[in-house]
Order: structure tokens, then sequence, then C-alpha cells
């Protein structure tokens, strides 16, 4: 048997002291009158003696320091596997994300979307990465989903002035993080660009076994871009319309992923989190080593309770006629 918190075993000293006050400790009646006499005076009790008290409230002391201790037997270790799947999504934070034709606009909704679509994914560990002309990472390989929607929730790029989508350097981004795992996983939310042609990004994908799905967001009529200094104009004062590009959708069917374009429901992202999980059934296995142990305090706690209400509620004695 052994303790999570041994160190608490040192209180157990004080129940020394109290000891020999106990021992030591004797009525003011006791000082005047010779115990003959005062056998004679006194009344007698019908509880528990002020002596027998003190006893049962330090072995109720006792008692509860050894339950705060936590006694516990050790039965040794287990070792237990746990399969998941490794999918990193990336955020397209390219300014043509801000188009308001999807509302709030794209970049707001593409974060919704992520929140449902982490509800829907089990046993899985999810990166995020944000790219436009470059890629950066937002958070690593990681099962805590609760940290990763309050990144997404508090990400801002009001501040940002990204331009262009280079869906390279996304993959490129994914494949260090996989490292050298096999099936690899890209999940991106975007417009899809302004490139046509995604035959180098096919190529790389194929090389290093990235499997691209893509939530293409935004409308073929396509939107204007609010700023702060209001509707985004290009060099000759005409306001910039940007369309949904749905050229990328090579890259998701010749990677052996899917395509799928935005939608109001829940159902479509529910769908595209399942058929990831129907491809990718547990690839990777990770084993955690945990002890097995058989927590005790229980036992010295119960009677902790029980020495107490001894001592503070007085059990009738039984008198002899």
């Amino acid at each position: 048997m052994s303790f999570a918190n041994p160190e608490l075993l040192w209180l157990l000293l004080v129940i020394i002291p109290m000891g020999l006050m106990i021992r030591r400790g004797k009525s003011p009646l006791e000082k005047i009158f010779k115990p003959e006499i005062l056998g004679m005076i006194r009344v007698p009790r019908s509880g528990w003696s002020p002596r027998v008290r003190n006893l049962l409230l330090i072995g109720a002391y006792a008692a509860a320091v050894i339950a705060l201790a936590r006694p516990q037997i050790d039965h040794g270790e287990i070792k237990v596997k746990s399969s998941f799947i490794n999918v990193v999504v990336g955020f397209d934070i390219s300014q043509s994300m801000f188009a308001e034709d999807v509302y709030p606009n794209r970049f707001e909704f593409a974060k919704r979307k992520f929140d449902t679509f982490l509800h829907y994914l089990d046993h899985a560990k999810v990166a995020l990465i944000g790219f436009s002309s470059r890629a950066f990472l937002i958070a690593p390989l990681t099962e805590d989903f609760h940290s990763l929607k309050f990144l997404t929730k508090n990400l801002g790029l009001e501040y940002l002035n990204l331009r262009g989508t280079n869906i390279m350097s996304a993959l490129e981004a994914a494949d260090n993080l996989f490292e050298n795992r096999q099936k690899k996983v890209l999940v991106l939310f975007t417009d899809g660009g302004d490139d046509s042609d995604f035959s180098q990004e096919i190529a790389y994908a194929k090389a290093h076994h990235i499997t691209v799905f893509v939530y293409a967001i935004g409308t073929k009529k396509g939107g204007v871009i609010k700023t702060r200094k209001g509707v985004l104009k290009d060099q000759k004062g005409d306001i910039v319309i940007v369309k949904r590009n749905d050229a990328i959708k090579s890259l998701a069917l010749q990677t052996g992923g899917a395509y799928m374009v935005y939608s109001l429901k829940k159902s479509d992202i529910k769908t595209l989190a399942e058929m990831i999980q129907a491809k990718f059934k547990a690839q990777s296995e990770q084993e955690t080593t945990i002890k097995d142990r058989r927590e005790l305090f229980g036992y010295p706690l119960a009677a902790a309770v029980a020495l107490l209400f001894m001592a503070l509620f007085s059990l009738p004695r039984r008198r002899v006629a």
C-alpha cells in the first residue's frame, strides 16, 4: 500500500501533544477533592466521559489525516492503445476571404463551419494553419478541440493585408506537420484563389501522399470586399468583385479527396467529417501507459466521520437497577 500525499502523514505527530494534554489534564474538582470523596459527590453522567470524548476526537483527527493522504493499492501499469486520424485544416486568410457574398463574410463563415467540423470528428488529432501568399502555423496537432475552437473564435485578420492564395504553401506546411506519417489529410477552407492550373500542387500532393479535401466558400456571382477605407477598388477605380474559383476541384479529386461547395446546412460539414473518418479509419495508434490504482481513502474517511459523531453525541449508559 502507498499514499498519494504521504507528506500529509506528518500531521499525525500532532497527536502526541494532544495525548499528553489529555493524560495530564485534570478537572478543577480533582484538584480540590480526594478521589474517594469526589466519587461520592459527583453526579453520574449518562454519556461518554470527557476523556473518552477527547480520545474519540483524536481518533477522528488521525483517520481524517490518513484519508487526506489518500492510501492506495497499486496493481501495476496498464498500456492503453488509442487510434486516431491526423488532420491538418488550412484557413485561406487572403483578402478575398473578406468578400460578403456569404454572410457575414467568407472567413467568418469558414470559422463557423470549422467549429461544426470539430463537433463531428471522433478519435482525431487536428492541426490548424493559415495561408495566403505564405503559410503559418496556428496550432499543432492536438486532441484539445476546446482550445482549437477558442483560437479560431478569436482569430481576427482585420489588420492584415494579405493578397494572393498560394495553395502550395499550405501543402508544404501540412507536410511538415505530418512529418513521416504515410496517411496525410488536408482540409482547406478556401474560395479557390485565382489560379486555373493546379498541376504542380497535384503533383506535390501525390508525391507526399497528401489527400486534399476542399470546402469551397463563395458564390459564382462573387462579392465585394469591405475594408476600413470602404469597398476595395482596383487601380482604375473600379470595384473589385471576387468569385469562387472551382478550378481547385481538380486538386481535391485527383488526390483522392473530395470537393464540396458551401451550404447553410450543417449536414454538409457532417458529411465531410464522416467521409474523412470512413476513408482513414485507425491509421495511427498511440500507446499510453496508465497506473492501475485502487483508492482506499473512503475507509478512513468513514471512520473519521463515525468517531466524530460518537464524540459529539453522547450514547446513554445502561443503568443497573
